[in-house]
């Protein structure tokens, strides 16, 4: 089943786009392995993290390191379904756009 196009404001943004694309590949990330993919520093991530999480599209979870001994947490973020159905559209709806 294909989904239909859907043109995404909020995933269009190139740097979610690009956190988006990454995620997509299904697999929950770490922020510092998701920050250091893209390039990314720690602020601009967080924002267009909270700008995803917001509207529904990922979700952030925090838990301790088993290799600190400190009170940092580690940060693991992951496409919510609504958030991959929303990817789907939107590079539905680009494919749709650039085929004319």
């Amino acid at each position: 089943m294909s989904t239909a196009p859907a043109f995404n404001e909020v995933i269009h943004s190139p740097v979610r786009l690009r956190i988006c694309g990454v995620l997509r590949r299904g697999a929950e990330l770490e922020f510092a392995v998701l920050r250091d993919t893209l390039g990314l520093s720690d602020a601009n991530l967080s924002k267009n993290l909270r700008v995803l999480s917001d509207a529904g599209f990922v979700t952030v979870r925090k838990e301790s390191s088993p290799d600190r001994s400190d009170a940092r947490r580690l940060t693991w973020v992951t496409l919510t379904p609504d958030g991959r159905r929303a990817v789907e559209a939107h590079l539905a709806a680009l494919a749709q756009i650039a085929a004319g």
